[in-house]
């Protein structure tokens, strides 16, 4: 098998699993692109990881400075690997590396590409998911596939569960490019046929739950926000009472019918509140007020009703 030199240029826990799968394979890693080089805590960081293990550090933002493909090949960089990194790469550096450059993405492609992904395929209520490694061409998401791994998405699963799920998913496909890339074979097939859909930094209605969706949609927009105990990308999602605004953590459908008004709290059980959705009661089961947390019975009193927020252009395109 021969032996690679790689870069990596990553962030979060995909790429920290990526560098130790790295360590334990024969290939040589160049060096780390990636942010917070400053006060490395061992292990608890994409920096901290590579310090540990020896491995030289490269500041991420000098992957879109000027001259650093020709760095790439001054190095002898065969191989490039984009973990969760969200640096758009220029063409010229895509191109550097012998063998080519390859992006992790926990989504399928091109139904999903763009930013969180996992979110966005649990709040359209998809039940299959997919991880793709995918050769980069300087644009986003937009390079043939190398490799693809589906998953099913559960009604209980989360932000979080999901985002693990494709991180598990995703590190086997990476071990796979590297044994063929050691091998001099390059897996390279177009996307399937479909519209492509990308997702930016937005967030669904600006945040905030429209009781007058479906319970379907308010539970998996609750469902895709939920990354605890990490930090959301899209943060809480949130409600307003009597001009008091709060967040929803935790939430599930019912099956219940409704026939009260969307925002409706209707009773409280152990520790949880019902509200009314257009069409069906949810059971809220934990709130947050500023920093503080607790059971959702311990402030919604039955006959509160959450109010809509300021209307937005893109509240009123969800809410029609």
């Amino acid at each position: 098998m021969a032996r690679l030199r790689v870069l990596l240029i990553g962030e979060e826990a995909a790429a920290m699993q990526t560098l130790r799968m790295l360590a334990r394979s024969p290939h040589e890693v160049v060096a780390v692109m990636t942010q917070g080089l400053g006060g490395l805590s061992a292990g608890a960081t994409v920096a901290g990881v590579a310090s540990q293990l020896g491995y030289r550090l490269w500041p991420a933002r000098q992957a879109k400075e000027k001259g650093v493909a020709e760095t790439v090949r001054r190095e002898g960089v065969d191989l490039l690997l984009n973990v969760h990194s969200l640096y758009v790469l220029p063409a010229e550096v895509v191109g550097a590396p012998r063998v080519g450059s390859f992006n992790l993405h926990p989504g399928p492609l091109p139904g999903y590409a763009g930013l969180n992904a996992p979110s966005w395929a649990i709040y359209h209520g998809e039940r299959r998911h997919a991880v793709t490694v995918h050769w980069m061409d300087g644009g986003i998401d937009t390079g043939p596939i190398a490799y693809q791994a589906g998953l099913a998405i559960e009604p209980d699963d989360t932000g979080l569960t999901v985002s693990a799920k494709c991180v598990r998913a995703g590190l086997r496909l990476l071990h796979e490019l590297l044994e063929a890339a050691a091998k001099d074979t390059f897996p390279r097939r177009p996307h399937p046929d479909g519209a492509r859909r990308y997702h930016g930094r937005e967030v669904p209605h600006g945040g905030w739950i429209l009781w007058t969706q479906s319970a379907a949609r308010v539970v998996n927009f609750i469902r895709a926000c939920d990354y605890l105990p990490l930090t959301s990308p899209w943060g809480h999602p949130r409600v307003c009472l009597g001009g008091r605004e709060m967040s929803v953590l935790t939430a599930t459908r019912t099956g219940e019918p409704s026939n009260a008004q969307a925002g409706t709290v209707g009773w409280r059980v152990r520790g949880e509140a019902f509200v009314a959705a257009r069409d069906e009661w949810v059971r809220v089961r934990r709130v947050q007020i500023g920093s503080s947390t607790c059971a959702a019975a311990d402030v919604l009193r039955p006959g509160d009703r959450f109010s809509m927020p300021a209307p937005t252009e893109e509240l009123s395109h969800a809410i029609s």
